[in-house]
């Protein structure tokens, strides 16, 4: 197939670009080589989504089988897309996420049927935050490409060359060893995937000519909090102490849910965050690697960043606690009694 990927060069696009070429597909890439290099092989066009002619030019003279669009978030952005490359390709992908869910993470068992926000498809970024942004994208492309669409809706997603800095962040603070500050349960049971897993799947519903929705958040339990940590620990060749908080004690210290301990969520707080279900795309051929295996590949890739050069998420959001703040926090557990 020739494959036009919009985005492409960091993270799950760049997954995907990889996959497409190891397929022996043809690949456009269209962004602004700001973000990350693009993959030797490619057809890389510069240019701004955001910016008409750009488009326009990205699009003349040119037919591809798909469109992947991996870096949409602004409704109105992603539609002047669908609308300059209706004519063009016969299939889009939008790449959306579980967050465009209203009732997830609040509840249990989230899957396909459960409404997403309201938002039109032609909404400004100041219409809503991420999640209710990216509904509206979903209908941006879903009622105005002329062809097929189809939409793929990631959960919390892992693996090599993770720019979120989730992941790379636990690796790092791990690898260092010492007592390490560990949120909550062990034994909770959490729902992983790794990015090239859901670009295997994306192509191959691609191939297909696939529409509809379909969730990708792993396997239900695939991991627990606990096994995930002990993971990082063995791939590192750390002798990491995890000393187990509890999440009350944790909110009252005022640690961040999510960022300063990335992927802890205090228990009660959101009762669906690992409970969706990824059955619709697994029924379809989703297949989904052991999560140590993604810790392993990760930690491979990461190892040989230089510390102060890995990134562990970007301006508006980072991931990780600051070592003062955790040698404090870990004193104050040890003087409870």
């Amino acid at each position: 197939m020739k494959i036009l990927v919009i985005g492409g060069s960091v993270f799950l696009g760049r997954a995907i670009v990889e996959e497409a070429l190891r397929r022996g597909h043809e690949v456009t890439t269209f962004n602004r080589g700001r973000s990350g290099t693009d993959l030797p092989g490619v057809e890389a066009v510069r240019g701004d989504r955001e910016v008409a002619a750009d488009l326009r030019r990205l699009a003349d003279g040119r037919q591809w089988d798909a469109v992947v669009d991996v870096c949409g978030f602004v409704p109105r952005v992603v539609l002047e897309s669908v609308r300059t490359l209706s004519g063009h390709a016969s299939h889009y992908t939008f790449i959306s996420s579980i967050s465009a869910y209203r009732d997830w993470p609040e509840k249990q068992g989230v899957d396909e049927t459960f409404p997403l926000y309201e938002c039109p498809p032609d909404a400004d970024a100041e219409f809503g935050d991420y999640g209710v942004l990216k509904a509206g994208c979903e209908r941006a492309v879903e009622q105005h490409f002329d062809g097929g669409a189809l939409v793929i809706q990631p959960g919390l997603i892992l693996g090599p060359h993770e720019n979120v800095g989730r992941l790379p962040w636990w690796l790092t603070r791990i690898s260092r060893g010492g007592r390490v500050l560990a949120p909550g349960d062990p034994d909770l049971p959490i729902q992983l995937i790794d990015a090239r897993d859901i670009a295997a799947f994306t192509l191959d519903q691609v191939a297909r000519g696939t529409t509809g929705r379909y969730m990708t958040g792993g396997v239900q339990g695939n991991a627990t909090y606990g096994s995930w940590l002990d993971d990082c620990a063995e791939v590192t060749g750390s002798d990491a102490e995890f000393v187990w908080a509890g999440d009350r004690f944790l909110l009252d210290q005022g640690v961040q849910q999510w960022t300063e301990l990335p992927l802890w969520s205090a228990a009660g707080e959101s009762e669906g965050v690992w409970t969706h279900s990824s059955a619709k795309a697994v029924a379809a051929g989703l297949t989904c690697r052991p999560v140590r295996e993604t810790v392993r590949d990760t930690w491979e890739w990461l190892k040989d960043i230089p510390e102060e050069r890995r990134s562990f998420g970007g301006v508006r959001l980072s991931h990780g606690i600051d070592p003062e703040k955790e040698a404090r926090i870990l004193a104050a557990w040890d003087a409870r009694s």
